[in-house]
């Protein structure tokens, strides 16, 4: 599946569009370079789940927590990591296992971490601004 995103009233609709598609899965993992659009979609991703804390990127904190009405979600941002031992030491397995949603940014930094099972969302930036969208499947 491919999603285009013209400009951020677009977001909404590609956001539950998403959940529509492939909502079933829990962990997800957002693709794409710096600037791309990870962070905004992962916004827009929760506002679509009726969550009503204010999402924002754990790059700091690397994971944040949100409240939703079927249980936390979480936000994780693999940018700073140094080692695939700092994502062990976070105890990433609790996360990603616990059956709620886990939105990843960054997870080519822990490639061996990743479960088989994941969705995986490319973003691309074109060349007249929007953002492209690639939804598949992990490995």
């Amino acid at each position: 599946m491919t999603i285009t995103v013209k400009d951020l009233s677009g977001l909404d609709p590609a956001a539950r569009q998403l959940l529509a598609e492939i909502g079933g899965k829990r962990v997800w993992l957002f693709y794409g370079e710096m600037g791309a659009g990870k962070t905004t979609l992962i916004k827009a991703i929760c506002a679509a789940l009726g969550i009503e804390d204010q999402a924002s990127s754990p790059t700091f904190s690397i994971v944040n927590e949100y409240a939703g009405s079927e249980g936390p979600v979480y936000h994780f941002d693999f940018y700073r990591i140094r080692s695939e031992q700092e994502a062990l030491d976070l105890g990433y397995e609790e996360y990603f296992y616990s059956g709620h949603y886990c939105f990843v940014e960054w997870p080519e930094l822990i490639p061996s971490l990743l479960p088989d099972d994941a969705a995986v969302i490319r973003i691309e930036l074109t060349e007249d601004g929007a953002r492209k969208m690639v939804v598949g499947d992990h490995l």
